[in-house]
């Protein structure tokens, strides 16, 4: 048993002490927090624009600047999450969140619609995958893998139920309505779940797994954390310009409309798909083997979508498999802190390192569509998009540390 095992070995380990309904709890909030939050807006924003005569570069940029604001929030939250716990931290993210829906959907100019995602970056930041992940890191100790598995289980379907219920009040509601009624969802299931499921005391943290760890701020600073950030936000940047670059793709090698949105939704099933692997694999390799070997089969699916011109079916399998890779390296990043450096420091640690990945996921819309014109078609940025994937893995090998 190594030192990290065994400091944590008398960290929520004991099943009495963990809260019972905490994990169903954040299941259930984090399918209607993303469902609500983030994803009912693709959904809503052509009926916005249509509505408003807002453009739809200025409601995009609005939205990623809530992307913006949950990177730099996440940080003191997560100092918040590893000295308080998740229970005010989620429970007030949760009545930010319904104040800032409520704030989109009676919004009357643009800057009142842009102060309101603001305050959703805010909510993101306490109420999203971050404090659920530290929650369950410092509750399950050395079982945590299996339950991070279960909450991004869970996460993964928010896109699966909400998308369609948002586009179905859309259809019989104005889009200020159809956000009003999401206002209300998400205050009956998430304000009570996070205030009542997750009232347990908060454990102790266990002893710094390394005398680094002693300061969460030397291991922020060192080599190994450094080059991992750089791994993760580089490989975020390829893995969300593939999102966003798929339909395109698709389109311009022959789909119709239809089938290269299906090719976008299997890549999501192939998320929660490839999640149910994750579990074996960390049993089977180093932390830093499996950031490598992950980071390079992501960047070999982006590389062979960008190669191969078809039959349409062999893309969709590639999308499949490109999800599947997308579904570990969020577990991957989940459990990147507490497999180097134990979860002493985790929210804190676990929030520096999702900042930039973050930061590069709301400019990734802006900055594909602009490569894609400017190389001439959407094959020309998925071979770009491969080589940083490529440059993601030499960081990631260039990460690694012995494991304490």
């Amino acid at each position: 048993m190594t030192n990290l095992q065994t400091n944590e070995a008398a960290i929520g380990t004991d099943n009495r002490s963990r809260p019972r309904a905490a994990l169903p709890a954040l299941c259930a909030t984090q399918i209607t927090s993303w469902g609500i939050v983030y994803y009912a807006f693709p959904v809503l924003n052509a009926r916005i624009t249509a509505d408003t005569g807002w453009s739809t570069t200025a409601t995009t940029a609005a939205f990623s600047g809530a992307l913006l604001v949950s990177a730099v929030a996440g940080i003191p939250v997560g100092r918040i999450l590893d000295r308080r716990g998740p229970r005010v931290v989620m429970t007030t993210g949760s009545v930010l969140g319904v104040l800032a829906v409520l704030a989109l959907a009676y919004a009357p100019n643009l800057a009142v619609f842009t102060a309101a995602w603001l305050l959703a970056g805010t909510a993101m930041a306490a109420t999203f995958y971050q404090p659920a992940f530290a929650a369950v890191t410092r509750w399950w100790g050395k079982d945590r893998v299996r339950a991070l598995t279960i909450v991004t289980l869970a996460g993964g379907l928010a896109s699966t139920a909400f998308a369609p219920l948002t586009a179905l009040l859309a259809e019989n509601l104005s889009w200020r309505s159809t956000y009003a009624i999401l206002a209300v969802i998400l205050a009956a299931v998430t304000i009570p779940a996070h205030a009542l499921a997750l009232r347990a005391p908060w454990p102790p943290a266990p002893p710094p797994a390394t005398l680094q760890a002693n300061g969460s701020g030397s291991v922020a600073r060192s080599r190994p954390f450094l080059m991992l950030a750089a791994a993760f936000t580089l490989n975020g940047f390829a893995m969300y310009g593939v999102v966003f670059g798929l339909v395109p793709l698709m389109t311009e090698r022959g789909a119709g409309p239809t089938v290269a949105a299906w090719a976008l939704g299997l890549g999501g099933a192939g998320q929660t798909l490839g999640r149910t692997l994750y579990a074996r694999l960390a049993r089977r390799s180093t932390p830093t083997a499996r950031t490598v070997v992950l980071i390079a089969a992501g960047g070999a699916t982006t590389a062979a979508l960008a190669l191969i011109q078809g039959p349409i079916p062999l893309l969709i399998a590639l999308a499949l498999a490109a999800g599947m890779v997308r579904g570990n390296l969020t577990l991957l990043q989940a459990t990147a802190v507490s497999d180097r450096w134990g979860t002493t420091h985790y929210g804190r640690l676990s929030g520096l390192l999702a900042a930039p990945v973050t930061i590069a996921s709301a400019t990734t819309p802006f900055a594909g569509a602009a490569l894609a014109v400017a190389l001439g078609g959407h094959s020309h940025l998925f071979l770009v998009l491969a080589g940083v994937s490529l440059l993601a893995g030499a960081f990631a090998l260039a990460s690694g540390t012995r494991s304490p």
